[in-house]
């Protein structure tokens, strides 16, 4: 019996995405087994605000980052508040329970010659054409419309309209929005077209735009695939993201379109870039200034 009601509280997570999903769960069973075996707690109604802390400090003497250890109780604080709500606990002993912030990082923007490298060198032969293809189609969508890993691998037909150049697609929360696309990426993606069928195989889903070399739906583990056959350094597919929001800020765009574009629901999340471009300033004004 789960006497934690873990599997509830996944269950009443289905408006996010299953990653987050996932790790919400994780980080959640991760505690329930401390308070368990090294405190042999019998379940959430037996846990204290002192509990809560002890488990914290726990995360921290570690060797827990503090940025992972911020997100662990943040997932506790959802946690318990899902199990106050329900009625499962009269009352909620995470609800004060801070953290500290995770570390201010700053996302890893592309160099011009990285994109170059990563864009437009080519790699083809003939035994590989077709995955050349899809692989550039997936880069340029990436960078070139700023979309989330998971918003291009479950990208199907009807999504993609080459002729208007736009892509629609579903978010966080299932929130849908609709993206131009650059003309490099419909070139692309209208090259990969033409050579999907090379890819395709008996079990190969009907409502995939881009598929692995099974023939399956293309997933995420697959596109980092890509990057690292590809890239010149180790770079993560969100760094294309990253990439594409800080370019249209240094070029000018207004914050808010491009809160739009990425589809944030909360525009200080979009202003994390304004920093990244600050920052990208402050390097070339260093760096070329005879007097900086």
């Amino acid at each position: 019996m789960d006497t934690w009601l873990v599997d509830g509280f996944g269950r009443s997570l289905g408006g996010l995405s299953p990653n987050t999903v996932a790790a919400y769960v994780t980080d959640i069973t991760a505690f329930t087994e401390w308070a368990g075996d090294r405190l042999g707690l019998p379940g959430p109604d037996a846990v204290e605000p002192l509990v809560l802390r002890r488990y914290l400090a726990y995360l921290t003497t570690k060797g827990s980052a503090r940025r992972s250890v911020a997100r662990k109780a943040a997932a506790v604080r959802r946690y318990f508040h899902w199990l106050h709500r329900t009625g499962a606990i009269a009352t909620d002993p995470a609800r004060r329970l801070s953290a500290p912030k995770g570390d201010a990082r700053l996302p890893r923007v592309l160099s011009r010659a990285e994109l170059t490298t990563l864009l437009d060198e080519p790699r083809a032969t003939e035994d590989d054409a077709a995955v050349d293809d899809r692989d550039r189609a997936v880069l340029e969508l990436l960078y070139g419309s700023g979309l989330r890993v998971a918003e291009l691998c479950g990208l199907r037909p009807e999504d993609v309209d080459l002729r208007r150049a736009t892509v629609t697609v579903w978010g966080k929360g299932s929130k849908q929005r609709q993206v131009p696309m650059s003309g490099p990426s419909v070139d692309a993606l209208r090259r990969w077209s033409a050579s999907r069928s090379a890819m395709v195989t008996d079990r190969t889903p009907t409502d995939a735009v881009f598929l692995n070399r099974r023939g399956g739906r293309l997933s995420p583990r697959d596109v980092r695939r890509v990057l690292d056959r590809r890239a010149p350094a180790p770079t993560h597919p969100h760094a294309l993201r990253h990439t594409f929001a800080t370019h249209l800020l240094d070029g000018g765009a207004d914050l808010r379109i491009v809160q739009e574009l990425l589809g944030h629901g909360d525009l200080a999340t979009t202003q994390l870039y304004t920093h990244v471009s600050k920052e990208r300033l402050r390097q070339v004004y260093d760096a070329t200034h005879p007097r900086a």
